[in-house]
């Protein structure tokens, strides 16, 4: 996470360096509309994400990414002008240093998108007990088997 938020700064900066100092209005949603926008749709992309890229149902599968970007896109589409269409918390720092959000506004996207992304891991937990109780056996392929060694 610290190294998200350190990606999310120093891409800002450069942008912001690339961009020569381009005047930038920053964002200032109604909070209870970006609370609830941001919260619905980090919840989606995490769930999603858990699901396609991390299930063992799902193992092999290449095309995870299509699922993922699409539902960043559709979270884009459907509520970008209400809450920007942040979704992670790095990027809510990133559009923070580059002034297109207020810092002001910075706890809108961290308590929606922590929460979100809480409130979908308990979800998968809760939706997927096969995936919880896999991962606490001893012979499960998430967790290295013991060697014997020959006497």
């Amino acid at each position: 996470m610290i190294f998200q938020v350190m990606g999310a700064v120093l891409a800002a900066l450069v942008v912001k360096f690339l961009k020569g100092g381009a005047a930038v209005a920053p964002a200032h949603p109604a909070t209870i509309p970006a609370l609830l926008a941001e919260f619905l749709f980090t919840f989606a992309l995490v769930y999603v994400v858990l699901n396609v890229a991390t299930a063992k149902g799902t193992s092999g599968n290449s095309f995870y990414g299509l699922a993922i970007g699409f539902t960043v896109l559709a979270g884009a589409f459907s509520v970008g002008s209400i809450s920007g269409g942040v979704f992670n918390p790095a990027v809510a720092a990133g559009i923070s240093v580059m002034g297109l959000s207020s810092w002001s506004n910075i706890w809108i996207y961290l308590v929606a998108d922590f929460a979100g992304g809480a409130v979908a891991a308990g979800a998968f937990n809760a939706l997927n007990p096969a995936e919880r109780r896999d991962a606490r056996l001893p012979n499960s392929r998430e967790q290295p088997k013991e060697q014997t060694s020959a006497a």
